[in-house]
C-alpha cells in the first residue's frame, strides 16, 4: 500500500518536506481489530507537533494521521461491533484502557504517533475505537470531525457553560469553526465571541454565526463565562484570562504550546488574570465517548464543514499550508473516492 512516512523529527524550517511517499505491506487485523480501507484523512496541527518534536513518536518510521474515514475491509478474530463495508472513522485515541479517564491513562496510544495512522491506504485499529460515520457527511467533511470536532466537543463540555452564558473562542481554525456551530446549536441563547489574528478568520467567524469577532487582545462586548483556546501560542492565554469574568474558566485545547512566545507569561498579573476565582482547565486528548457522542450531534446540527482537499502524495504541501496559517476550515487528504 502507499503511505506517507515520517522517519525522524526536525524543524520544518530546515526540512520543509518531512514526509516520504513509500510502499508498505498492507496490515492485517489482529484480535479485536478492524482493517480499514482509508478514503480520507484530515491534516491536523498535531502532525506539526509530531514532526517538529513537541510530541514525538516513540519510534520511527511512523505513518501520521488521526482524522481517518474509510470502510471496514476485514474483521479480526472476535470482532462484533462492525461489519465489512461499514463506513467508520478513527480519531486521536487509537487504544486505551476503556475507563472514563482513558484519555489520561498510561495505556493511551495515539493514532499516527504511537501506532500507524491515516496517511496511507489502509490501517488497523481496535474495533471500539472505530466509530460509525453519519450519512450527512462526505468522507472529506467527516474527517475533521474525528479530532477537531471530537476534542472541540470535549472542550465545550469542560467549559461547563449554560444557555445564555457568554462563550469565547480564541483561534479559529479546524476546531474553532466546528465548536462555534456546535455551541450555537446546544446553547442558542449564548453569545459567542471569536478572537483571531487573521481578518479573514474573523470574517469567517461572523459568516458562521459569531456574535462578535476581534483581534486576540481586543476587548469583547462583555466578559466571557468561559473561553476555549485552540492556539499553539501563549499570548492568547494571557488575553483570554483578562477577558474572563469573575469565576470564569479558560479551557486550553492544545496538545502543546510552542516556546517562541513563552516569555510573555512573565507579564501575568494576579489581579487581572487570575484573581476572583478564575480557573484554567487543559484538555488532554479525547475519549471514545467524546467522539461517539459528538458525531450524531454534528449530523443533527448539521455542522457545516469547510475543507480544502489534497492528494495523499501532496501531504507535505498540506502541512506547509497549515503551518503558514493558510486555513479556512480544515485540510483533508483524499486517498480513495467511491
Amino acid at each position: 500500500m502507499r503511505a506517507m512516512l515520517l522517519n525522524s523529527t526536525a524543524s520544518m524550517d530546515e526540512r520543509p518536506q518531512p514526509l516520504e511517499l513509500a510502499e508498505l505491506p498492507k496490515p492485517e487485523a489482529g484480535d479485536g481489530e478492524v482493517l480499514i480501507e482509508i478514503h480520507a484523512c484530515g491534516v491536523c496541527h498535531t502532525e506539526l507537533d509530531e514532526i517538529e518534536g513537541r510530541t514525538p513518536p516513540p519510534s520511527f518510521p511512523v505513518v501520521p494521521g488521526h482524522e481517518v474515514v474509510g470502510r471496514v475491509a476485514a474483521l479480526g478474530p472476535g470482532c462484533r461491533l462492525h461489519e465489512i463495508g461499514d463506513r467508520v472513522g478513527v480519531g486521536w485515541i487509537h487504544s486505551s484502557d476503556g475507563s472514563d479517564s482513558e484519555n489520561v491513562a498510561t495505556e493511551f496510544r495515539a493514532t499516527g504517533r504511537d501506532a500507524n495512522g491515516g496517511y496511507a491506504e489502509y490501517m488497523t485499529v481496535p474495533e471500539r475505537y472505530a466509530y460509525p460515520i453519519p450519512e450527512a457527511f462526505s468522507d472529506a467533511e467527516a474527517a475533521p470531525l474525528l479530532c477537531a470536532g471530537g476534542v472541540g466537543y470535549r472542550s465545550l463540555r469542560l467549559a461547563a457553560i449554560s444557555n445564555g452564558q457568554v462563550l469565547g473562542l480564541t483561534g479559529f481554525g479546524g476546531s474553532g469553526h466546528l465548536v462555534l456551530q456546535l455551541a450555537k446549536h446546544l446553547y442558542p441563547g449564548s453569545p459567542v465571541y471569536v478572537f483571531a489574528r487573521s481578518e479573514k478568520e474573523r470574517a469567517f467567524a461572523l459568516e458562521l454565526g459569531a456574535d462578535w469577532s476581534g483581534d486576540t487582545a481586543d476587548s469583547p462586548p462583555q466578559p466571557a463565562h468561559a473561553i476555549i483556546d485552540t492556539t499553539p501560542a501563549w499570548k492568547p492565554v494571557l488575553a483570554a484570562l483578562e477577558a474572563l469574568r469573575p469565576g470564569g474558566r479558560l479551557v486550553i485545547n492544545a496538545i502543546r504550546k510552542e516556546d517562541r512566545d513563552r516569555d510573555l507569561m512573565a507579564a501575568i498579573r494576579y489581579e487581572d488574570h487570575l484573581w476572583q476565582e478564575k480557573e484554567i482547565k487543559s484538555v488532554a486528548n479525547v475519549t471514545a465517548r467524546d467522539i461517539a457522542e459528538f458525531l450524531p450531534i454534528a449530523a443533527a446540527v448539521p455542522v457545516r464543514v469547510n475543507v480544502q482537499t489534497y492528494a495523499l502524495e501532496d501531504a507535505n504541501e498540506a502541512l506547509n499550508d497549515l503551518r503558514a496559517g493558510h486555513v479556512r476550515g480544515a485540510k483533508v487528504l483524499l486517498i480513495k473516492t467511491d
